[in-house]
């Protein structure tokens, strides 16, 4: 699709430097210089050049702020100016370009919270080579005020007349997902350093395509799908054999994230498995199974390597130093920040699986961060409490269930409750509470290791890859069921399948007892969740 691609792209250089030109006789351009100046750091834009002496190797005309004249190329031709971060019409830039850009130098961006933050604005463009030509592709970075700290916002800046191609680094908004951005690390990760990433991710995967009209589209598209044919290989076989692939992600690489890996293997369930390491040096488990190099297992330390993953399961916990459980919760759920919209770009229709703790908080914000259907994010709940309570009741206190079925439901920990299915109909109700209590006191006595939450989670992993259409004590969205109304997640019975939740089992017990402790549950966890900042 070259012919689709070259025209409107390889414009946007020019245009961009028409537009840096103009912009420089602005008088009020000094202002927004002197606001950068003041507040990046030199690592980052380095020495500042006269503006009258062109940078190396860059376009005639444009100043060049860059660390070395490696990337005065790509530097060159970015623009820098204080803007605010929000949705804008996109319009002739050629024409209306600069001076609507320069009344909003002095806006603030609004975020979701309400704060508001003056943000700089970097816009240029790239030159990536793909299939023998040069693209001008456009960008748009946004610089945090925690920068360098935090790696910048980044942005395709696609015209009219182009098209966003979907894809493994850049999804259908324009965002770019990168490793650099993701293992951003001050003072190693440099803007320099993170264009050198993105050039090379697009040479690969080309993010822009010029529109063109239903005729010509339809022609380019029937071009390619004859030019796999004479290949051997049909569109329709390529899809339905990458569908067949049952890939795994586990993030996290501590001895849960191990055991997730080794209990998935031994059960069988998956193709390959991806292990996401974040540990340094030879901290955590990847270490010897890269010794061992067990087989279909990919360790890698960048997410996309998730990409098209079934299921995406979550062990990490941050170990920050925190004085208070809220602050606890609080880091992890601001590690989440970092991961979960990113895992959900690589793997759109994921089921994604939480067994990071607190299992019921954690499964809300990754709901929230995801925006996924609540179907399709779960936490790992009570399953195992679930599964060790039924077989000390047949196999141990040697109960006949009469076709009853037990679980163990609400909040994990202490406040779990055990119930089972038709107790108001169940034939000496004051014999299966006497049960119920002796295998609660068996059950407390057992810990929860990791290689026992390991086997547990590969036990859900199986019901989802496979649709069996089992039923498991989960983490779900509990809005609606025992008279909870607000928006927290709690372990109940549901029929899992590959799309996740298929059916919520609804309000197995009346009983009044089971029902308040359920409330009671909910009414805390949503009162911590009020104190987050998601």
């Amino acid at each position: 699709m070259e012919e689709a691609h070259s025209p409107e792209l390889r414009a946007e250089a020019g245009r961009g430097d028409q537009l840096e030109l103009e912009a420089q006789k602005l008088s009020d351009r000094r202002d927004a210089k002197e606001v950068l100046r003041e507040d990046q750091p030199p690592s980052v834009l380095g020495a500042r050049a006269p503006p009258s002496a062109p940078s190396s190797g860059a376009e005639p005309g444009p100043r060049s702020d860059c660390v070395g004249p490696s990337s005065a190329a790509v530097l060159g031709r970015i623009r820098k100016v204080g803007r605010r971060w929000r949705p804008r019409r996109e319009g002739n830039l050629a024409r209306d370009g600069v001076r609507q850009r320069e009344s909003e130098a002095a806006a603030e961006q609004v975020f979701k919270d309400s704060s508001q933050k003056d943000l700089l604005n970097f816009t240029g463009t790239i030159p990536v080579n793909y299939q023998g030509n040069t693209y001008n592709i456009p960008i748009r970075f946004w610089i945090l005020d925690s920068h360098p700290f935090a790696p910048p916002i980044c942005f395709l800046k696609p015209t009219a007349n182009m098209g966003i191609s979907v894809g493994k680094h850049v999804d259908a908004q324009g965002r770019i997902y990168l490793p650099y951005l993701q293992n951003w690390s001050h003072p190693k990760s440099i803007i320099t350093g993170l264009i050198s990433e993105m050039i090379i991710k697009f040479q690969e995967e080309l993010p822009l395509y010029s529109l063109s009209s239903a005729a010509e589209t339809q022609q380019v598209e029937l071009l390619a799908y004859i030019s796999k044919i004479t290949q051997g290989i049909s569109d329709m076989n390529s899809k339905n054999q990458e569908k067949s692939v049952n890939k795994i992600t586990v993030v996290g690489s501590g001895e849960l994230g191990i055991a997730c890996v080794l209990a998935i293997l031994a059960k069988g369930v998956a193709d390959k498995v991806v292990l996401i390491d974040f540990s340094e040096g030879t901290k955590g488990g990847a270490m010897d199974i890269d010794i061992f190099e067990l087989q279909n297992v990919e360790i890698s330390k960048d997410l996309s390597a998730s990409w098209n993953s079934k299921v995406v399961i979550f062990t990490v916990n941050s170990l920050g130093n925190s004085h208070t459980y809220l602050d606890v919760v609080q880091n992890n759920v601001d590690m989440f920040k970092e991961l979960v919209p990113a895992l959900g770009h690589y793997s759109p229709q994921s089921v994604i699986l939480v067994a990071s703790q607190p299992v019921e908080i954690m499964t809300y914000a990754a709901w929230k961060l995801s925006a996924f259907p609540e179907n399709q994010v779960i936490g790992i709940g009570c399953n195992l409490d679930s599964k060790r309570f039924q077989y000390i009741l047949t196999n141990v206190l040697k109960a006949q269930s009469s076709g009853n079925e037990m679980w163990i439901i609400g909040e994990q920990g202490e406040d779990k409750v055990p119930t089972w299915s038709n107790q108001e109909e169940a034939v000496a109700p004051d014999f299966w509470v006497q049960m119920s209590n002796r295998a609660m006191e068996i059950l407390k006595v057992k810990g929860q290791r990791s290689w026992s939450v390991g086997l547990s989670i590969s036990d859900l992993v199986d019901s989802i890859i496979n649709n069996k259409k089992k039923v498991h004590s989960v983490s779900v969205l509990a809005k609606g069921y025992y008279n909870i109304n607000s928006e927290v997640f709690l372990s109940l019975p549901c029929i899992l399948g590959d799309k996740g939740v298929h059916e919520i089992i609804k309000d197995i017990s009346k009983e009044d007892l089971v029902t308040e402790k359920l409330w009671s549950s909910a009414s805390s966890i949503h009162s911590l969740q009020n104190q987050l900042k998601l």
